[in-house]
């Protein structure tokens, strides 16, 4: 339990803690500047040749990345110490590890993901972990301005709450959130760290109702992962995928505070390179694109233009008539088919086979006409033929006739363009859902389009030969330079050894061949590794991590687990809070056909951030959703009820903004969340009460008019639901939405309702 000191012993603690914290920054100066001089040596250094620049450029990043987790460790570089039973000095617990410059067996400084660390987190009264006290250090810059202690005695404990560093926690919940999520390294509950340090194979799937630090534990694992994975992760990558770019920018400071910045941001939407998918859709259109059986009907419209001709093709080679039949069609998708499984890398054999059956059919036909019967053209007549036909442009056009070179985003856009393509290739679809997917070719991308995209290039792949055969002309070009090369040195060698007796001097030849000569003038890419797998549709990460889970479908599930073959995967989320039609109502519904019973299930069952005075509220809502979720503990109180305010409708939005107003004179965030069809409206008469409102998820700005479903993961200081029965009716899983939006408030919560109040939310406090 916490213990309270007198004034005198208090100041003594500062004081102490002061001088050790004092000594921290200074290591951290001197670390720091060594880096620095590391970083500069190499930029000043001046390479000869690719392979040099890209050793440069490694080293570059690698002390670049090393200063990035200094300056992020500056704040709040130590915030913990703990007092062992079986050691006299302490161990101080913050965002880094420092050693002494000695190289001091025990560190001045303990990385909190550290295993040393972890009791920190996990100890308690009744598993104290040979701790006897956690002390608690609160800075200001680099000054210590508070410490608390708890005392893991089981003696003295029976005012234990349960929560670890039970003031600090409460202090950081209350305190003014910036429009940006802030890490909870300082803070990390046991229940929270048990999941943080799981292991990293397999699927961990993290369920959690509001407030109980599902996106925390999630970013927190992430940069626990890089820590302890750190040489498998710096090569293939680790990727967060979040709900919207709002909720990604609203997350975008977590994992550099913890001076991890190598890690891949993207919602679905920006998990194709290029793409901007970002146009609004019908939620019933976005359920069929979702659905796992569009991966057939991708599969079936791609097979719908391999080899397929209503009439036979009539050719004409150097005035030779000819006619290329449905049977030869056949025949050239059989061995196209049998070539490879990829559409576009079939395209070779495709050329092949189509010249070969012309070639064939010329050579038969001069044979006839011009021979006189029977062909008795020999192989190298024929293959001269195949030639000349190989160089007819009719040939050409026949070829991309019967095998063209496809994008996923032709495949796809002809196909929603097409009624008649959408009704052979998605036969068990009905009418109804057909007319659904249709929609004009120039329509612009939506988030439910990509994992339709993505499925159409696994299925087309890339006719490279073309650039296979350029790299080797190019290889062969720079080995031919190199060997020159060589040469020269050595014939001047040789002329330098005929005017001395012996010569002892190596020269280049000595040391490379003309290959390792090549290599060197090989051009490097000296991107980042999360660059390179940004730009790279087909990367394959070492851990993928992803929030807001339960909105996936099934197709975006299909993507995202090729990205990560591994199935080192770590999702967390509400089913109660699913708002996606296409999304889960259970864990097991959505992710058993494609991981089988291969993934393993935790939950959080505290609520850190929504006072009991809203979860009482929210609770029956999450009852009347049916979704059969049980509401997490909340730990904190604020002594503020909610309220509820009716107006006449139209009289709405007028009153909104007067209400948000009101709230806005408070401290911290706000968000008005309100129906999608009364969005703009809404936003319109906040913007002109309170100037710099935003409306496009910007968070640090102002006051933020959101619908539901953008603010999925958010939390703000304040928070006024509009039009709560509009909130059921617009969502296709309506009382789900009206939870989310009911659940994003740390400290005060308004409802301003045309008509009367849903059942529901009786337990509001009229205004």
């Amino acid at each position: 339990m916490s213990t309270v000191r007198p004034e005198a012993a208090h100041a003594a603690d500062l004081a102490t803690e002061q001088h050790y914290v004092s000594g921290l920054y200074t290591r951290l100066d001197e670390v720091r500047a060594r880096t620095v001089r590391r970083l500069d040596e190499q930029l000043a250094t001046v390479p000869h040749n690719p392979q040099a620049i890209g050793e440069r450029e490694a080293q570059v990043e690698l002390h670049t990345q090393r200063i990035v987790a200094l300056d992020a460790a500056e704040s709040g570089l130590c915030f913990g110490r703990l007092d062992r039973r079986d050691a006299d000095a302490p161990r101080y617990i913050g965002r880094i590890g420092l050693s002494a410059e000695d190289g001091d067996e025990e560190p001045l400084l303990v990385d909190w993901r550290a295993p040393a660390a972890q009791p920190f987190y996990t100890a308690t009264p009744l598993h104290d972990l040979g701790v006897r006290r956690r002390r608690h250090i609160r800075t200001r810059g680099r000054t210590v301005v508070s410490v608390s202690d708890e005392t893991l005695d089981l003696d003295d404990a029976s005012g234990a709450s349960g929560l670890t560093g039970e003031a600090v926690l409460l202090a950081e919940l209350n305190a003014s959130r910036t429009g940006r999520m802030s890490d909870i390294v300082r803070t990390i509950q046991a229940e929270q760290d048990r999941i943080i340090r799981a292991d990293a194979g397999g699927v961990v799937v993290v369920q959690g109702g509001p407030g109980t630090g599902k996106t925390a534990v999630a970013l927190h694992r992430a940069a626990y992962l890089l820590y302890t994975h750190r040489e498998r992760l710096a090569r293939s990558g680790l990727l967060v995928v979040g709900p919207t770019p709002t909720f990604l920018r609203y997350i975008a400071d977590v994992l550099p505070s913890l001076g991890e910045t190598g890690v891949v941001l993207a919602d679905l939407g920006g998990l194709r390179p290029g793409l901007r998918a970002d146009a609004v859709e019908l939620p019933e259109a976005a359920e069929v694109k979702g659905r796992l059986a569009m991966a057939e009907v991708i599969a079936a419209a791609v097979r719908a233009r391999q080899a397929v001709l209503d009439r036979p093709v009539e050719l004409e080679i150097d005035g030779t008539p000819l006619r290329f039949t449905k049977a030869d069609a056949a025949r050239v998708r059989s061995r196209a088919r049998s070539a490879s499984r990829l559409h576009n890398e079939a395209r070779p054999a495709v050329a092949r086979a189509v010249i070969g059956l012309v070639a064939r059919k010329y050579a038969d036909t001069l044979g006839a006409n011009v021979l006189g019967g029977a062909n008795l053209l020999g192989e190298g007549d024929i293959a001269a033929l195949r030639r000349e036909v190989a160089a007819e442009p009719a040939v050409h056009r026949l070829v991309d006739r019967l095998w063209p070179r496809l994008t996923a985003e032709r495949v796809v856009t002809d196909l929603l363009a097409s009624p008649a393509r959408l009704a052979a290739a998605a036969p068990d679809l009905s009418d109804g859902e057909r007319a659904l997917l249709h929609r004009p070719a120039s329509a612009p991308w939506t988030v439910a389009d990509v994992p339709l995209l993505e499925e159409a290039d696994e299925l087309l792949g890339v006719d490279d030969s073309a650039h296979r055969a350029h790299a080797r002309r190019e290889k062969q070009r720079r080995l031919r330079r190199a060997q020159d090369t060589l040469d020269q040195l050595h014939g001047s060698r040789s002329q330098d050894s005929e005017t001395e007796d012996e010569s002892e001097e190596l020269s280049a030849g000595d040391l490379l061949d003309a290959e390792g000569l090549a290599e060197r003038h090989e051009v490097a890419d000296t991107r980042s590794v999360a660059e390179r797998a940004a730009a790279d549709r087909t990367w394959t990460y070492g851990h993928v991590i992803v929030d807001e889970a339960q909105e996936l479908s099934a197709m975006a599930w299909r993507l995202l687990l090729r990205r990560c073959p591994t199935r080192s995967m770590t999702l967390v989320g509400d089913v109660a809070q699913t708002g996606s039609a296409a999304g889960a109502s259970s864990w097991a519904e959505v992710l058993t056909p494609h991981l089988g019973h291969h993934w393993r299930l935790e939950e959080l069952t505290v609520n850190y951030r929504t006072p009991a005075e809203i979860m009482a509220v929210a609770d029956e809502v999450l009852v009347a959703g049916g979704s059969g979720g049980t509401a997490a503990q909340a730990v904190r109180s604020t002594g503020v009820r909610p309220w509820a305010q009716r107006v006449d409708d139209a009289d709405l939005a007028d009153a909104v903004a007067e209400a948000a107003a009101e709230f806005d004179k408070e401290d911290g965030t706000l968000a008005v969340v309100v129906p999608r069809s009364r969005l703009a409206a809404v936003a319109g008469a906040v913007g002109a009460r309170l100037p710099g409102t935003a409306t496009d998820g910007e968070l640090t700005t102002g006051p933020a008019v959101l619908a539901p479903e953008a603010v999925k993961g958010l939390e703000f200081d304040s928070v006024l639901v509009v039009d709560p029965a509009g909130i059921v009716a617009d969502g296709v899983r309506g009382h789900n939405d009206l939870y989310v939006a009911l659940t994003r408030a740390t400290q005060r919560l308004g409802v301003v309702h045309p008509g009367d109040l849903p059942p529901v939310l009786a337990g509001l406090e009229p205004r």
